[in-house]
């Protein structure tokens, strides 16, 4: 008796890339899991801001987290120190030790880099 098996490759790999295939789901695990590592190391409510697609690439599928915080970019990066003025007050207001203060300007000290969506990727691949 004998067995013959033919290898279509170009089926598999139609088979592999399809829309809802064995790839696309493991994609699909791998991005949401990714996703969540972002939103836990998000600091403070940017967590809430983190969300993700799958979508075609030019090389077929990918998955992408994405982080639509206006402040994304301050984080990811940090900050120099610089100096902070009011834009449409006479002075800046704010709470320090239970008392209402007031300054014509305040000298910030800078925030370091977080980059938590390559943290999240490097923990959740």
């Amino acid at each position: 008796m004998s067995v013959e098996v033919r290898i279509d490759q170009g089926r598999i790999a139609r088979l592999l890339r399809a829309r809802g295939g064995i790839a696309e789901r493991a994609l699909r695990r791998r991005t949401q899991r990714v996703a969540d590592i972002a939103e836990r190391k998000a600091p403070g409510s940017m967590g809430d801001y983190v969300s993700w697609t799958i979508e075609h690439g030019p090389r077929g599928l990918q998955g992408v987290v994405t982080c639509d915080h206006p402040a994304v970019r301050y984080v990811l990066d940090g900050t120099r120190p610089h100096v902070i003025r009011p834009r449409r007050a006479k002075a800046l207001a704010f709470d320090m030790g239970g008392r209402r203060v007031f300054a014509k300007r305040v000298s910030h000290p800078g925030t370091s880099a977080n980059n938590f969506l390559a943290e999240a990727l490097r923990d959740g691949a």
